[in-house]
């Protein structure tokens, strides 16, 4: 019987470099069972134009996933609306990505499948296309019918959480209430217990202003907000720090005595993660009721089928995907 973690991976975008990492990842060993959502056509053409050896296998829902070989693309056909060239957006086959994305899911809350790893997607052509879409983390939490998603990045040696995603600048202050920002620490705390298995985590938490507010001098919300929650939730025996400004939240000597580090917005904590380890980076969407990473990439529209695009990224979505779905099997 085959108990190596079962994987549903969607190429993403298919003009993008998705298809081409998910190609070059195929070539080598996996410990799991892979299956991928999309289409045959894009993903030989894609393998002829980076002169990749491939052998697709076909597949069907409910399928038993076979663990994988090397060059072998196991594959659940999605048809494409329009034939893709590499580099080329098409309006026309916006919802194509989407529709992949709808099966993999199901194929999870289905069983045939332990987690989903997802490639990029390009919002502008979707809503190009006439469909709301503000993302992935987004999308998955309607369609699991989560209610707060929380986003996650993560290298070997570093987490950061975000309590706001993309949202103007203009617009974090506001979104920062005292509700939200307890509901996403628990969230947090939840799945690095049952996900990745830490049992007292340690969060360390930024502080919204510069100096973390310096005592109401540089700012208000860390006294009014942020302060009292974390007050409560220790209360309640969580092991937090914080607000911490977020300018000394990353020297390396503290990140030792930390599990993650929450972040009040995009660019104050995902700067440093990115330089810290970029093409090792992963995306992680916590709150969902299914295990889901992605790469921590965009589309790269002129990499694609140029053979320059770096799997990086994907093989180390699909590593996290693996040990997070083999420590919920145990």
């Amino acid at each position: 019987m085959n108990t190596l973690p079962r994987l549903v991976i969607t190429p993403g975008e298919p003009a993008g470099i998705g298809p081409d990492v998910c190609i070059q990842l195929v070539q080598q060993a996996l410990p799991a069972s892979v299956v991928f959502v999309a289409d045959r056509t894009i993903v030989e053409d894609r393998a002829r134009q980076l002169n990749l050896p491939l052998q697709i296998v076909p597949c069907d829902l409910g399928d038993v996933i076979p663990p994988h070989q090397p060059g072998h693309f196991p594959l659940i056909q999605v048809n494409v609306s329009n034939r893709v060239t590499a580099g080329q957006l098409d309006q026309d086959n916006a919802a194509y990505v989407l529709q992949t994305l709808g099966i993999a899911v199901d194929m999870i809350n289905n069983r045939h499948a332990d987690a989903l790893v997802t490639g990029p997607v390009h919002k502008g052509i979707i809503n190009d296309a006439g469909i709301a879409f503000t993302g992935h983390t987004e999308w998955l939490a309607e369609k699991t019918q989560c209610a707060l998603p929380v986003m996650m990045l993560a290298t070997g040696h570093l987490r950061v959480a975000l309590v706001t995603t993309h949202l103007p600048l203009n617009q974090v202050a506001q979104a920062i209430t005292a509700d939200r920002l307890e509901s996403v620490i628990r969230i947090l705390h939840q799945d690095l217990i049952n996900k990745f298995h830490i049992d007292r985590p340690r969060i360390r938490i930024c502080g919204l202003n510069p100096h973390a507010g310096e005592n109401g001098h540089l700012g208000m919300e860390e006294a009014q907000v942020i302060e009292p929650v974390i007050r409560n939730l220790i209360q309640e025996g969580m092991n937090l720090q914080g607000p911490v400004p977020a300018d000394t939240a990353f020297i390396p000597a503290s990140l030792g005595q930390t599990d993650a580090i929450l972040a009040m917005y995009h660019d104050q904590g995902l700067p440093v993660l990115k330089y810290s380890g970029f093409d090792d980076a992963v995306n992680i969407t916590l709150g969902l009721p299914i295990i889901r990473t992605s790469v921590d990439h965009g589309t790269a529209l002129e990499l694609a089928g140029t053979g320059q695009s770096n799997a990086s990224s994907m093989l180390q979505a699909v590593n996290m995907a693996i040990a997070m779905a083999s420590k919920n099997d145990g």
